[in-house]
């Protein structure tokens, strides 16, 4: 794109005649109430009286033989007019006068000025523009800049004033530029790679597919959650089809004023159809593309309505759009309106998911490369370590392990700082200065000793990782545990199970000091969500059948009433109570029959403060799923 384009040029050349037509009225004297108006009579008072201040300014029009004087005069500060002369004594302020006089009585005044001893400054004018023909043109003046801010040139003109309704798309030159990124550095979406394949291919040999009356999608729609390389997998396919790349945010095309989103996107797309064949990327597209008729127009914002419209229009409109694909990605393409989705726009979606075990292997190795590792370093172990990471948490994880050896002094990344960037990550970073009583040590190692009890006894759980009492995050202490491998879905023993492990800590508190404490919180909070989906999402509840009860979707900022009755809510709310009450119960007498290994975990636990998941099994002699689950 141009560094400075004509529209900006003119832009800034009206804008500097303007400001030079108000500075030149303002200062030939249009403003009117700057001076108090004086007849020549007063105006001889006050020169008798002294107040005059020098010097004055003469103004002579030779053409209509009239002379103007210009001046300060010197009042009381308590009077407010021109007339009255200033007494002893009294502050005094100077105000500006103005004196118009006629040919026969010019003499005179001069006469009565040299009289005085009051200097003057004489400026001769021969075409003094009338003061309502000065203020007309300064009005019109104001007028037009006025319309050049607000009016067309704002919003749906080319560019508009600053270029500020110019494309903010960043242009990537694929034929003269050596791409910056291709496929060889996407790792772990092989499926989504295979799909946009064919989108690479016909920017390479678009004739191949026309001769056979094939038409290539103009929108994908990449979908996922967040950091899974949706932007990277956009940039991979513009470098390896060596094609001019746009790319845009979707909240780059919103400005305070309303119709610049609109201008925008239409100069995005002009700019676009020059280079065809060629990417347009936007980045975020529910920022812009949410559903018409949702939170915005309840709330009167329509500004994102307009630019949706410009867009569905440029995308499948009376236009052609030949050579032109956009790409989109989002995380939420609940909130994209239906127009958009629908064939001749964004044809086709990209699910572009969560790693797998082997794409998180493939992607740590990618972004291992730059990492230099000591010899225990095992990256398919921090890979099957590493369920449900992203690949942008797979390269934080590797960031982070980093800098953790640079700390610790390492000559390389070993497995044990893997591990700790991992936990760091998922479970908060280790607060050891985090002073606290040995009475609070001794409370947190016996409710963390309940849960991992319990998260051995249980068949269903996922495998114990570590248990320690240190602070982790806002937590006094941490049980953590990770499934053996990628987890697609759960069952119901599952999270009747997880229930229990969640009520764990406040039995083994209660139980073995007496009290209950605000621990269990985050616990108790777990345990009630988990029994409220099974009933209200999975249909895993009593005395529902095969329903859901999950509130409707709502727009940000308006809650949406429940899907149905007052009855069927108290319903659930008993059943919710039920499960959380049986799961208790279950988890007390399960505890109750293992006291003697809990103690013996909760007083190792206060010795060595952390524990790996081995070291407890071999602490209490036992494997995950062992003992008295059924108690």
């Amino acid at each position: 794109m141009e560094k400075r384009s004509k529209p900006q040029i003119l832009n800034w050349l009206v804008i500097a005649a303007m400001a030079a037509i108000t500075i030149s009225f303002w200062r030939n004297g249009t403003g009117e109430g700057a001076f108090v108006e004086l007849s020549p009579v007063e105006f001889h008072r006050a020169l008798g009286e002294g107040r005059v201040v020098e010097p004055l300014r003469r103004i002579v029009n030779n053409d209509e033989g009239t002379t103007r004087l210009e001046g300060a005069l010197a009042v009381a500060q308590e009077d407010g007019g021109a007339g009255k002369a200033a007494e002893g004594g009294r502050s005094k302020q100077t105000v500006r006068f103005r004196v118009n006089l006629v040919p026969g009585e010019n003499a005179k005044l001069m006469d009565a000025l040299a009289e005085a001893g009051v200097k003057t400054l004489v400026r001769n004018e021969t075409s003094a523009i009338s003061p309502f023909l000065a203020n007309l043109l300064f009005f019109a003046a104001f007028m037009a800049l006025f319309w050049w801010l607000t009016g067309r040139r704002m919003g749906g003109g080319p560019g508009g004033l600053f270029g500020m309704g110019k494309s903010r798309a960043k242009l990537l030159n694929g034929k003269e530029e050596k791409p910056s990124c291709t496929f060889g550095d996407v790792a772990g979406i092989d499926e989504a790679k295979e799909e946009v394949q064919e989108i690479v291919e016909f920017l390479k040999r678009p004739e191949s597919f026309r001769k056979l009356g094939g038409r290539i999608p103009k929108g994908v729609l990449l979908v996922g959650p967040p950091g899974t390389g949706k932007t990277l997998l956009a940039k991979a396919i513009a470098g390896e089809a060596r094609v001019p790349f746009f790319a845009m945010s979707g909240s780059d095309f919103e400005e305070m004023f309303v119709g610049v989103g609109s201008s925008r996107m239409r100069d995005m797309f002009a700019e676009a159809k020059k280079r065809a064949p060629c990417i347009v990327f936007i980045d975020e597209i529910d920022s812009i593309g949410m559903r018409r008729g949702g939170a915005g127009s309840l709330t009167g914002s329509h500004s994102y309505e307009q630019t949706l419209n410009t867009m569905l229009v440029e995308m499948d409109g009376f236009d052609a759009n030949e050579g032109v694909i956009v790409i989109a990605a989002t995380n939420r393409p609940d909130t994209l309106d239906p127009a958009l989705l629908r064939p001749g726009r964004f044809d086709r979606q990209v699910n572009v998911e969560l790693p797998t075990l082997k794409g998180r292997e493939e992607i740590l190795a990618l972004h291992g490369k730059k990492i230099k590792f000591a010899p225990d370093a095992d990256i398919k172990r921090t890979a099957r370590g590493t369920p449900g990471f992203s690949g942008a948490d797979l390269a934080n994880l590797l960031n982070e392990a980093a800098l953790m050896a640079v700390k610790k002094k390492l000559d390389g990344v070993d497995m044990a700082t893997l591990d700790e960037a991992r936990d760091k990550i998922l479970w908060g970073r280790e607060r050891k200065s985090a002073g606290y009583s040995a009475k609070d040590r001794e409370t947190t190692a016996w409710h963390e000793a309940g849960h991992a009890l319990l998260q051995l006894e249980l068949e269903h759980t996922d495998p114990l990782h570590k248990v320690t009492i240190i602070p982790r995050g806002r937590a006094l202490g941490a049980t953590m545990s990770l499934p053996e491998m990628d987890v697609l879905g759960r069952n119901k023993s599952y999270f009747l199970d997880q229930m229990c492990v969640c009520c764990g800590g406040r039995i083994a508190e209660k139980m073995f000091t007496g009290e209950i404490s605000t621990g269990a919180a985050q616990d108790i909070a777990q345990a009630t969500e988990i029994a409220r989906s099974m009933v209200c999402t999975y249909a895993m509840g009593g005395g529902f059948g095969f329903q859901s009860f999950s509130a409707p979707a709502a727009f940000p900022g308006f809650d949406a009433p429940p899907a149905f009755s007052e009855e069927t809510a108290r319903k659930i709310d008993a059943e919710v109570s039920r499960l959380v009450n049986e799961a208790y119960s279950r988890a007390e007498k399960i505890i109750e029959a293992n006291r003697e290994g809990l103690e013996k975990l909760a007083k190792t636990l206060v010795e060595k403060e952390t524990m790996d998941g081995r070291e407890v099994e071999e602490l209490l002699g036992k494997k995950r799923g062992a003992g008295n689950a059924e108690a």
